[in-house]
């Protein structure tokens, strides 16, 4: 499907925009088939493309990862709030469709540093009660960057709709291997994580070169590398959950979260590149 795209957008940018530069987001989009991404995203992504084609396949991977873990969150540990960050271009059904599709009182709140998101959040909320209503309902969007978590935790917009004494799910799917410095991308996790109730949950995914012969890590390294891509071991995303209670199955790739009741042949590890894993905050 490489470069099958136009090259102008279905919509054009919000003024003030460099469409010029590429946002992950926007080429995340690209690579789950959208259209809200621009030539430097499609450009980008080609390149990933070129290197590793089934890069694809990790990102559709990573969506139904995160449809599995929010299903579940909702029918089987009974959470009724869930801050995503880093949740990107809507592509449906996003998480609140998926968690008020099995409660009607489920909270959501997106949060993403791309201000095109932000144009387009009213995707996210067409239909949804506001931040707030009696119904205990609500989904809203705050354009926030993930390296400021006391800026979204004390976010007024946040504390409308959430309730941070009650358990929250934490998503942050396929969004720390933006973040190089691993001790950095551990502390950002580790004050969200702890401004959260007992019995919250942390939802993951990473992408890993785990999977890899050693002459392809040596090729895709210095592609990801130019591309502010920064897989990590089964190790180093371990350490995401310490002092969690993961559940089953633990940290796995993603096609093997949970996933036995849908269709076979399912992707395999090396094919999605990616590891997941979801936690209970003890308490």
């Amino acid at each position: 499907m490489s470069g099958q795209q136009p090259e102008t957008p279905a919509e054009p940018a919000p003024g003030g925009i460099d469409t010029g530069v590429m946002h992950p987001a926007r080429r995340y989009d690209y690579f789950l088939g959208g259209t809200t991404n621009f030539a430097a995203d499609r450009q980008s992504g080609d390149r990933m493309i070129s290197t590793f084609p089934g890069i694809r396949v990790g990102a559709l991977e990573n969506r139904r990862f995160l449809r599995r873990a929010v299903a579940h969150l909702v029918a089987e540990a009974g959470i009724r709030q869930f801050l995503d960050i880093g949740s990107g271009i809507p592509t449906s059904p996003n998480t609140h469709e998926v968690a008020q599709a099995g409660a009607g009182d489920v909270s959501v709140v997106y949060v993403d540093n791309d201000p095109i998101v932000l144009a387009h959040a009213g995707e996210l909320t067409a239909g949804e009660p506001s931040a707030g209503e009696p119904s205990g309902g609500g989904t809203t969007f705050i354009q926030a960057d993930l390296r400021e978590p006391g800026r979204i935790l004390d976010h007024p917009d946040l504390r409308a709709t959430l309730d941070l004494s009650r358990p929250v799910a934490l998503m942050l799917v396929a969004v720390l291997h933006f973040f190089p410095d691993t001790g950095h991308a551990h502390r950002l996790v580790g004050s969200l994580v702890r401004a959260l109730a007992p019995g919250s949950y942390l939802v993951m995914s990473h992408g890993t070169f785990d999977f890899l012969p050693p002459q392809a890590v040596a090729q895709l390294g210095h592609v990801a590398t130019g591309e502010s891509v920064h897989p990590r071991s089964k190790a180093e995303f371990a350490g995401f959950f310490d002092g969690l209670e993961l559940i089953d199955p633990g940290i796995v790739p993603t096609p093997q979260w949970r996933a036995e009741n849908e269709p076979v042949p399912r992707p395999t590890a090396l094919e999605a590149g990616c590891y997941a894993a979801v936690a209970r905050i003890p308490g």
